[in-house]
Order: C-alpha cells, then structure tokens, then sequence
C-alpha cells in the first residue's frame, strides 16, 4: 500500500518513532526489504540513489520497488535518495517516485535554497514530498571522503526550511555515509535543531551509529533514518562467503541476511510501535 510520505514523517515525529529508509539497486535486496517488512505493520522507504538508477535504469528499478511492495502488501513508497540536480529529480518524479530528496548542501547557501525551492514547487505540484540537507557530512554516498564535514546550525536550518518549504530536513550532526569508525551523534546540536524546527528530522550514515544513538535521535525528533551500507555489507558478504554454485542460490543466501538486516532496524525504529 502506497503510503504519503510527508504525513507519515510528521505522524512518526508526533509519535516518538522513526521510518526506516531502506537503499537498494537491484531485484534481489529490493525482494529481501520488502519480505522483511511484510512482517510488521509499520511504514517503510525503499530509496534509490542516482548511482543505482544508472545501474539498474530507472524504469527498471521504479517498477521493481512498486511491484514488490505491492506485491507484498506493505505500507511502503518509493524514495529518490541524494538527487544532486533538478533532472533526476524531475525525471523521478516524473515517472512516479512520490518522495524525493534534493541534496544540494556542498552548494553555497543562496544556491542550495535557490534549486531546492525549485524542486519543492515541482514537487509539491504533482503532490510529491521533498526533503533536503543543510550542513555537509564528510563522506559521500557510499562512505567516499568528500571533503571537511560541517555541521548543521540550528538558526539556518530554520532559515533553510521557512525559505524553501521542504517537508523534511536531513541534518550533518555528527552522521557519516559508509560506517566509518568512531561515528556519533553530537546531541547538544541535534537538540538545538530540533527546538527551532517543527518538521521531520532526517538522519543518513545510519549504518555505523549505535542503537543508543538512533534512540536518541528518535527522542529528539529525527523520523526517517538511512540504511544502506549495512545492507550492501549484508548482501555482499554472504555471497562471498556462499559455497553455492548457482549464483541463485547464492544470491537466496545474501537475501536471507539482507532480512535480518532490515527486520532489526524496523524494530528498533519503531520503538515498540506494531
């Protein structure tokens, strides 16, 4: 069932839970999110970064999420992770993704709330949630070292939002893409955001922060948490490690483990809620 993305965001900050964001590239990780969810009531994201759509196509991989979810019967939608231009925005918005995040944050400031109001009054047009990021986390997509990470300001964070009308902030508090070592949330400035914004905080680099972290987080407004290098981990090790000889077998065995994965987060976002 395809689920409003910016209702459920602010129904899960309400409600002092998080949605899981759950990335993916191909049919096989895509089967295992959606298997894993189908055992809970709760909602999800499957995410697709720009990286994957040229891996897998975009239609190819639009219809593959959409026909698992439904084919699965889950509280799910279709997510664009780190769209870095208005053309793949548009592009994905265009052929059905309801929820898109535009990541303009290496952009100086004026530049980012320029072409993310772009996106938002496509977007928000064709009924389509939009998110965003303020503040640079360190490491890319992926977990490559971008550059110096720079944390979000409380102050311009509401400035960014009131500018732009986003539906849900993605903050640099400390989070890192890739699970590099030692990374951790710095609350004393996720509080400060959190008491000036009253949207939907987002969390991406999810991978390598503690249980206590995402718990915290969730406490202090963070509603939408990323998960992809743990799934790729999962995914890709398994297979590795298989004695299977037929690769689909293998790839059942890098399934299985891409379960469990995800059915873990799902529980500990949801914080009890079922």
């Amino acid at each position: 069932m395809s689920i409003n993305v910016a209702n459920e965001l602010k129904k899960a900050r309400a409600g002092g839970y998080a949605i899981g964001a759950f990335n993916t590239s191909n049919l096989e990780v895509t089967k295992a999110i959606c298997k894993a969810a189908s055992n809970f009531d709760v909602p999800i994201l499957i995410q697709t970064t720009p990286s994957a759509i040229e891996y897998a196509g975009l239609k190819q991989i639009f219809d593959i999420v959409t026909t698992e979810i439904k084919a699965n019967n889950i509280k799910a939608a279709i997510h664009l992770d780190h769209g870095k231009d208005f053309d793949i925005v548009k592009k994905a918005i265009d052929i059905g993704y309801t929820s898109v995040m535009f990541d303009g944050s290496t952009f100086p400031y004026d530049e980012n709330v320029l072409l993310t109001s772009k996106v938002v009054n496509y977007a928000h047009a064709r009924g389509v949630s939009v998110e965003a990021e303020i503040g640079v986390i360190g490491h890319e997509e992926g977990g490559a070292v971008s550059g110096q990470s720079v944390m979000s300001m409380p102050d311009q964070v509401k400035n960014f939002i009131d500018l732009t009308g986003i539906d849900s902030v993605a903050v640099s508090v400390g989070n890192q893409h890739g699970a590099p070592s030692g990374e951790k949330v710095d609350f004393k400035i996720l509080e400060s955001i959190s008491n000036v914004v009253n949207i939907p905080l987002v969390m991406h680099g999810s991978s390598g922060l503690s249980d206590g972290d995402i718990r915290g987080a969730i406490g202090l407004g963070v509603a939408k948490f990323n998960i992809d290098t743990n799934i790729k981990v999962a995914f890709s090790s398994a297979i590795e490690e298989s004695k299977e000889a037929d690769y689909r077998k293998a790839n059942a065995e890098g399934m299985e483990e891409v379960e469990k994965v995800v059915a873990k987060y799902i529980e500990l976002l949801s914080c009890g809620k079922k």
